[in-house]
């Protein structure tokens, strides 16, 4: 048999191949949506590398050291993309009554960038809260918010003081003024007003 010949004997199998899922009707599987854990479970525990404006926080932040406060985990997709922009900004302008300037409540916004990445963005913008660098995507695979590629959705929870979740959105509008008054009502009813 000579080349060309096998060439073309290898192409037709490929091409059966190829088209054999289709005519079966049989396709690959989806990949499953990630699961978002619900109100009143616990939340799972976990340890990032954080950051703030200063720098990469020598120690990095582990959950279930952060019991008898509030915590809210804010994943969002990228720095410095306008969406996510808003969001933050919004949370930097109302850090003092939503997130009641830290006392009691730490507010850590989530993404895949880079420590590096999050430094600059949060000096520059004068961020006051923690952003965790997630770059193996473990935290937001953990949480619902990514499942296993790609950015992370802009999904939020409230964990209060013993560590349960007491508030989960999926999709958090930050281009609503409501969605803000229910996250500060939320942090509120989990434990973090005094």
């Amino acid at each position: 048999m000579s080349i060309c010949s096998r060439a073309a004997r290898v192409i037709a199998v490929l091409a059966v191949v190829s088209v054999a899922p289709a005519i079966s009707g049989a396709q690959a599987a989806p990949a499953a949506p990630p699961t978002l854990l619900k109100v009143g479970e616990m939340a799972p525990d976990f340890t990032v590398t954080v950051v703030t404006a200063a720098g990469v926080v020598a120690k990095p932040f582990k959950l279930s050291e952060h019991k008898g406060e509030t915590v809210v985990l804010a994943f969002f997709p990228k720095a410095r993309t306008s969406g996510c922009t808003v969001q933050m900004e919004s949370y930097r302008d109302q850090y003092a009554q939503t997130f009641q300037s830290g006392k009691k409540v730490t507010l850590v916004g989530v993404s895949i960038d880079s420590a590096t990445a999050l430094v600059s963005w949060a000096t520059e913008a004068k961020f006051q809260f923690h952003f965790a660098a997630d770059t193996d995507r473990k935290v937001g695979v953990a949480y619902g918010a990514n499942a296993g590629t790609g950015y992370h959705k802009r999904t939020l929870y409230v964990i209060d003081p013993s560590g349960k979740i007491s508030y989960v959105t999926a999709q958090f509008n930050q281009m609503s003024a409501d969605a803000y008054t229910e996250l500060a009502t939320a942090i509120s009813h989990a434990g973090g007003s005094h």
